[in-house]
Formats: structure tokens, C-alpha cells, sequence
């Protein structure tokens, strides 16, 4: 059963607010970390693997190694000025 399901008969404990807005965050920081990932595995992959086969090439590894690192810096720019920006 997960969290957002009702209790089980017996039990009386439901969340308080603060724990509902807490996983929610939780949740939806896992989501955005697969979803990234995801999205990191698949750009990166197809601008760098050439031919895959069953190792990656010392060139194809440097531009992996690269590729995440642009990725993860670009993001962390955007969720800056997203954050920065006055509402």
C-alpha cells in the first residue's frame, strides 16, 4: 500500500500537513531525478555512441563524461534563474 492510500482498518494515523507536503516533495524529487536521468541517458547517448557494442571507446567516454557534465550544468543555470526570478 502506499502513503496515499487510507489507512488499514485499525489504524487511526493519517498524515499531518507538513508530512503530506513532505513526501509530496520527496516524490516529486525522484520523479524529476528519473526523468532527468532519462533524458541525460538518451541526448548523451545519442550524440556520443557511435557504435555500441559492449564497452565504450576512450572517446566515447570522454564525450559521455562531458555531455553529463554540460547537461547537469545547463539545468543547475536554468533552476537558478528560475528560483532567482521575482514572482
Amino acid at each position: 500500500m502506499d502513503s496515499f492510500s487510507s489507512p488499514s482498518s485499525g489504524s487511526s494515523s493519517q498524515f499531518s500537513t507538513d508530512e503530506f507536503m513532505d513526501q509530496l516533495k520527496t516524490q516529486l524529487a525522484q520523479a524529476y531525478a528519473e526523468e532527468f536521468l532519462e533524458t541525460v541517458r538518451g541526448k548523451c547517448f545519442e550524440k556520443c555512441i557511435t557504435k555500441p557494442g559492449s564497452s565504450l571507446s576512450g572517446s566515447e567516454s570522454s564525450c559521455i563524461s562531458r555531455c553529463v557534465e554540460r547537461y547537469i550544468e545547463a539545468t543547475g543555470i536554468v533552476s537558478r534563474s528560475l528560483f532567482s526570478a521575482p514572482r
